[in-house]
Protein backbone atom coordinates (compact mmCIF):
# COMPACT_ATOMS: atom_id res chain seq x y z
CA UNK A 1 0.00 0.00 0.00
CA UNK A 2 1.48 3.16 -0.89
CA UNK A 3 1.54 6.24 2.01
CA UNK A 4 -0.90 8.63 0.01
CA UNK A 5 -0.26 11.00 3.04
CA UNK A 6 3.74 11.49 2.55
CA UNK A 7 3.35 14.79 0.12
CA UNK A 8 0.85 16.38 2.73
CA UNK A 9 3.46 15.01 5.99
CA UNK A 10 6.53 16.66 4.11
CA UNK A 11 4.90 19.65 3.14
CA UNK A 12 3.77 20.15 6.90
CA UNK A 13 7.85 19.45 8.04
CA UNK A 14 8.90 22.01 5.59
CA UNK A 15 6.50 24.43 6.74
CA UNK A 16 6.93 23.70 9.97
CA UNK A 17 11.04 23.86 9.87
CA UNK A 18 10.91 27.13 7.51
CA UNK A 19 8.36 28.48 10.70
CA UNK A 20 11.17 27.80 12.95
CA UNK A 21 13.32 30.45 11.38
CA UNK A 22 14.15 34.00 12.75
CA UNK A 23 12.35 36.80 11.12
CA UNK A 24 14.43 39.13 9.36
CA UNK A 25 15.38 42.56 11.16
CA UNK A 26 15.14 44.59 8.53
CA UNK A 27 14.81 44.31 4.62
CA UNK A 28 16.50 46.44 2.23
CA UNK A 29 15.58 47.22 -1.32
CA UNK A 30 18.78 45.55 -3.40
CA UNK A 31 20.12 43.28 -1.05
CA UNK A 32 17.13 41.10 0.56
CA UNK A 33 16.52 40.44 4.45
CA UNK A 34 19.10 41.04 7.09
CA UNK A 35 19.42 40.09 10.92
CA UNK A 36 21.76 41.81 12.89
CA UNK A 37 23.33 37.97 13.87
CA UNK A 38 23.80 37.12 10.77
CA UNK A 39 26.10 40.55 10.55
CA UNK A 40 27.98 40.06 13.37
CA UNK A 41 31.56 39.80 12.79
CA UNK A 42 31.59 42.74 10.46
CA UNK A 43 31.49 46.06 11.01
CA UNK A 44 27.91 48.02 9.52
CA UNK A 45 27.25 51.53 9.08
CA UNK A 46 23.51 53.13 9.65
CA UNK A 47 22.94 56.63 7.61
CA UNK A 48 19.51 58.50 8.59
CA UNK A 49 18.84 60.70 5.83
CA UNK A 50 15.79 62.88 4.94
CA UNK A 51 15.34 64.44 1.29
CA UNK A 52 14.36 67.95 2.90
CA UNK A 53 18.02 67.87 4.21
CA UNK A 54 20.85 69.90 2.58
CA UNK A 55 23.49 68.17 4.30
CA UNK A 56 22.65 64.97 3.72
CA UNK A 57 22.15 65.27 0.32
CA UNK A 58 25.34 66.72 0.23
CA UNK A 59 27.11 63.51 1.95
CA UNK A 60 25.39 61.05 -0.35
CA UNK A 61 28.51 61.18 -2.70
CA UNK A 62 30.59 60.19 -0.07
CA UNK A 63 28.35 57.70 0.87
CA UNK A 64 28.53 56.10 -2.42
CA UNK A 65 32.21 56.37 -2.47
CA UNK A 66 32.40 54.90 0.93
CA UNK A 67 30.11 51.85 -0.65
CA UNK A 68 32.46 51.48 -3.53
CA UNK A 69 35.32 51.14 -1.80
CA UNK A 70 34.63 49.24 0.91
CA UNK A 71 31.29 47.44 0.50
CA UNK A 72 33.06 44.24 0.45
CA UNK A 73 34.61 44.73 3.91
CA UNK A 74 31.94 47.34 5.65
CA UNK A 75 28.05 47.05 5.13
CA UNK A 76 26.36 50.36 4.40
CA UNK A 77 22.72 50.98 4.60
CA UNK A 78 20.90 54.12 4.50
CA UNK A 79 17.07 55.20 6.59
CA UNK A 80 14.62 57.26 5.32
CA UNK A 81 14.14 59.46 9.35
CA UNK A 82 10.67 59.79 7.31
CA UNK A 83 9.70 56.56 7.04
CA UNK A 84 8.88 56.51 3.29
CA UNK A 85 7.14 53.72 1.99
CA UNK A 86 9.17 51.17 -0.43
CA UNK A 87 7.96 53.15 -3.30
CA UNK A 88 8.12 56.29 -2.36
CA UNK A 89 11.81 54.59 -1.29
CA UNK A 90 13.02 53.59 -4.55
CA UNK A 91 12.37 56.73 -6.06
CA UNK A 92 14.51 58.72 -3.50
CA UNK A 93 17.08 56.18 -5.01
CA UNK A 94 16.90 56.88 -8.21
CA UNK A 95 16.22 60.52 -8.21
CA UNK A 96 19.76 60.85 -5.64
CA UNK A 97 21.25 58.09 -7.59
CA UNK A 98 21.91 56.15 -4.02
CA UNK A 99 24.00 52.91 -4.48
CA UNK A 100 24.11 51.53 -1.44
CA UNK A 101 21.13 49.34 0.17
CA UNK A 102 18.50 51.16 2.06
CA UNK A 103 16.34 49.78 4.88
CA UNK A 104 12.33 49.87 3.66
CA UNK A 105 10.00 50.66 6.25
CA UNK A 106 7.42 47.76 5.44
CA UNK A 107 8.07 45.50 6.87
CA UNK A 108 9.09 47.70 9.86
CA UNK A 109 12.41 47.46 10.17
CA UNK A 110 14.35 46.16 13.91
CA UNK A 111 17.36 48.56 14.42
CA UNK A 112 19.59 48.44 17.56
CA UNK A 113 19.37 52.13 18.19
CA UNK A 114 16.59 54.84 18.86
CA UNK A 115 16.05 57.30 15.77
CA UNK A 116 18.05 60.10 16.11
CA UNK A 117 16.95 63.56 17.01
CA UNK A 118 19.23 65.59 14.05
CA UNK A 119 20.07 65.00 10.73
CA UNK A 120 22.47 63.22 9.22
CA UNK A 121 23.06 61.34 11.47
CA UNK A 122 24.84 57.76 11.09
CA UNK A 123 25.49 54.79 13.46
CA UNK A 124 28.59 52.46 13.22
CA UNK A 125 28.00 48.88 14.88
CA UNK A 126 30.96 47.27 15.61
CA UNK A 127 32.16 43.78 14.83
CA UNK A 128 31.52 42.95 18.28
CA UNK A 129 28.01 44.03 18.39
CA UNK A 130 28.51 47.78 19.94
CA UNK A 131 26.53 50.59 18.49
CA UNK A 132 28.71 53.57 18.13
CA UNK A 133 27.17 56.95 17.81
CA UNK A 134 25.42 58.24 16.33
CA UNK A 135 27.85 60.73 14.64
CA UNK A 136 26.15 63.74 13.74
CA UNK A 137 26.73 65.91 10.73
CA UNK A 138 27.88 65.04 7.34
CA UNK A 139 30.06 62.28 7.30
CA UNK A 140 33.23 61.89 4.88
CA UNK A 141 34.86 58.65 3.32
CA UNK A 142 38.01 59.81 5.74
CA UNK A 143 35.75 59.67 8.45
CA UNK A 144 33.85 56.79 7.75
CA UNK A 145 37.04 54.45 7.10
CA UNK A 146 38.22 55.97 10.28
CA UNK A 147 35.10 55.25 12.73
CA UNK A 148 35.31 51.22 10.73
CA UNK A 149 38.70 51.22 11.51
CA UNK A 150 39.57 51.05 7.29
CA UNK A 151 42.86 52.15 5.95
CA UNK A 152 43.02 55.08 3.72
Amino acid sequence: MRCRFLPVVLLASVAFVSGCQPAPDFHTDTAGAHSWKQLQGNYVVVNYFAEWCAPCLRELPELNEFHAEYGDKVKLFGVSFDGLDNAALAKLREDYQIQFPLIQNEPLPALPFPQPNMLPATYVITPAGEVKGPLLGEQTLSSLATATQREQ
